[in-house]
């Protein structure tokens, strides 16, 4: 079996004290009750578009958001997907229908999303229910994918035991060899949900940690009630 490498007891208290002393301030902006919009959907895209604007690294990816489900034994499961579209009050991913997230979604639709932004000290997280959008979305988005992408989407067994390194690129290719350069179909395990908020917080960063934090959250007269929460 391979060593289990672990540090000397000195170094781990260290590594410790160290981890505690991690900390920065926050001052690139704050939230004001008087300037919160009826509709949190409207600050989400104002809080986007100016991310958007920024001249950001390559490597940072805008639209990566956290995805919480239930998990089918009765925890819960986290992992980061991509925001693909946003419509009215929801938030559109796409993946693979019998992967984990898919069966979790499929038995248990409320989910959580989580939005984080450093370099604008903000962070949003969403609670709703998940729903598959139709067929016609689902399409269109995976048209627009590249062929590499649509191949692997066919290809993959998403969630389940990869017997050795190079079974995935055998299949892709196999697929793609089958094809004769026809157009990939979109498996019908395959395209999208739609997240529909139930309630939006949306959290701005402040010095001395006194954040500033403002949930919104759905009435049943379809309106939403705005509460600014503790930090």
């Amino acid at each position: 079996m391979p060593a289990i490498f672990r540090l000397p007891r000195e170094q781990n208290q260290e590594y410790a004290v160290t981890i505690h002393h991690l900390r920065r301030d926050y001052h690139y902006g704050s939230l004001k009750r008087e300037e919160m919009p009826a509709n949190p959907m409207d600050l989400f895209a104002a809080w986007f578009a100016e991310l958007r604007s920024m001249d950001l690294p390559e490597w940072f990816e805008v639209n990566a958001m956290s995805l919480s489900t239930h998990r089918l034994d009765g925890g819960t499961a986290c992992r980061i997907v991509l925001l693909k579209e946003i419509q009215d009050d929801s938030f559109l991913f796409f993946t693979n229908y019998q992967s984990d997230k898919g069966r979790e979604i499929s038995a248990n639709p409320r989910v959580a999303l989580g939005f984080y932004w450093p370099i604008l000290d903000r962070q949003v997280r969403v609670e709703g229910t998940a729903e598959k959008t139709d067929e016609a979305t689902s399409e269109k988005y995976f048209r627009s994918r590249p062929r590499s992408s649509q191949l692997s989407a066919n290809a993959s067994p998403q969630s389940e035991v990869i017997l050795h390194e190079l079974q995935l690129a055998e299949m892709v290719e196999n697929l793609d060899r089958s094809l004769h350069g026809a157009e990939v179909p979109r498996p019908a395990h395959w395209g999208g949900y739609r997240v529909t908020a139930h309630a939006i917080e949306f959290w701005q960063g402040r010095p001395s940690r006194l954040h500033d934090r403002f949930r919104y959250a759905r009435e049943a007269s379809g309106g939403w009630r705005l509460d600014r929460l503790g930090p």
